[in-house]
């Protein structure tokens, strides 16, 4: 099996439109809405990065920066923000709206379409990984938040242009496979997240061999990306190789000393897809938390000569926002193992399950928690020997539209006898 892989994963999965022309297009009916929003005020949240930005001059020059550069790795044809005052009128404009669907040009990522440009450029690369910049992000990131856990966020799941109820959304989602209410007017989702974050109809993903502790099961409903094997305790991950630095992507945790030396397994979530995340194997959690990080920081390691921005994949493993829970297995040859959820942009919000905590016995299949509205992926590590095969044929192609997806809770591999 392949042992590395590029792809970009936010066109790749659906997040952007897979042509850069259709990004474009959106962004030129985005400026329209934010030129008919004329002199309102901000979103108090945008307001406070205002102040944020105004009272720290060294964020402000990046800024300023990062608006004026030409994105390093994507071809523009239009530039559509032209000063750090059109950014911040473009970001409260999306703060009060739901990610609409478009059955050919789709931008699931509305923030991340406005940041796209500023992301792929020096200062960019610079700004997205300072502490400070990103605390003001989350606290941006969590306003938005608080519109999609609301009503007024339904207005998408409608039949009308934008909504996720036409017939070609319905298509794309596959709504039968997932508990909703046909008879509703909003299928019976409370808002846009409670949509995103839509349950299966139950039967529909059955868990892989329930009673065999040694088969692996999928934690997310998703599209490999890589395996890696004898990954190392501390790695140059920032590199274009973009190895595992199993130190990094654990956040330290002390499961760091068992795992050195073993496998990781990573897989994105698409955009249309299922966002809630299964225990891989029965066993009892042996700790359970969030890690903070970074929110739209690109890997810049991949180069300058990209007619695509690269995928930051693993990149992002190490250093943005992630869940890490470590899972004493059953079966004693996985032993201990750890499951990590990474939000990759947007809110991404990082959702443990209430239940999963120290001494918590799961079953293989258990609800772990979930990923509200925004970019994904996870990994799972386990340590060495503790694999004896993976039931995948082989990685993806980058840009590969026929990708394999691996519905949640069927086989991935199998533990050594």
């Amino acid at each position: 099996m392949a042992s590395e892989h590029s792809v970009n994963t936010t066109r790749h999965a659906g997040w952007l439109p897979s042509q850069q022309e259709a990004l474009e297009a959106w962004l030129h009916g985005h400026r329209q809405r934010v030129e008919a929003a004329g002199d309102a005020p901000l979103h108090p949240a945008v307001q406070e990065l205002a102040d944020f930005i105004s009272r720290n001059p060294v964020v402000r020059m990046e800024v300023q920066r990062m608006v004026e550069q030409v994105p390093t790795t994507r071809d523009y044809r239009e530039r559509h923000l032209h000063s750090v005052d059109d950014l911040l009128r473009s970001i409260s404009v999306v703060l009060s709206s739901a990610p609409e669907f478009d059955a050919d040009s789709m931008v699931m990522l509305p923030l991340g379409g406005v940041l796209d440009w500023t992301t792929a450029t020096p200062a960019g690369y610079a700004l997205y990984r300072d502490p400070t910049v990103n605390a003001e992000l989350r606290t941006l990131l969590n306003a938005w938040k608080e519109f999609l856990d609301g009503p007024d966020s339904r207005y998408v799941i409608a039949d009308a242009p934008g909504g996720w109820k036409s017939e070609a959304a319905r298509e794309a989602i596959g709504i039968e496979q997932f508990v909703h209410d046909p008879d509703d007017e909003h299928w019976g989702f409370a808002s846009w997240n409670d949509f995103f974050t839509r349950r299966f109809r139950e039967g529909q993903r059955p868990v892989a061999s329930p009673d065999d502790d040694a088969v692996i099961v999928s934690a997310c409903e998703s599209t490999p990306y890589a395996i890696r094997a004898d990954v190392a305790r501390e790695d140059e991950f920032w590199v274009k190789e973009q190895p595992y630095s199993l130190h990094d992507l654990l956040a330290g945790d002390p499961v760091v000393d068992e795992l050195v030396g073993g496998t990781v397994y990573q897989a994105f979530l698409s955009a249309t897809d299922y966002h809630r995340w299964h225990a891989p194997v029965s066993g009892t959690v042996v700790r359970a938390f969030v890690q903070p990080g970074t929110y739209y920081s690109e890997a810049d390691s991949e180069g300058s000569d990209a007619t695509e921005p690269q995928n930051s994949q693993a990149y992002l493993a190490h250093v943005a926002t992630r869940a890490i829970i470590v899972i004493d297995a059953d079966d004693p040859a996985i032993g201990q193992m750890a499951f990590v959820g990474i939000g990759m942009f947007e809110v991404s919000s990082c959702l443990i399950d209430p239940a999963v905590t120290p001494g918590h016995h799961l079953a293989k299949g258990d609800d772990l928690g979930m990923f509200q509205y925004g970019g994904s992926t996870h990994c799972l590590v386990f340590r060495p020997g503790a694999i004896e095969g993976f039931a995948l044929q082989a990685l993806p192609r980058p840009h590969d539209p026929q990708a394999p997806l691996v519905h949640v809770r069927s086989q991935i591999a199998t533990a050594a006898r």
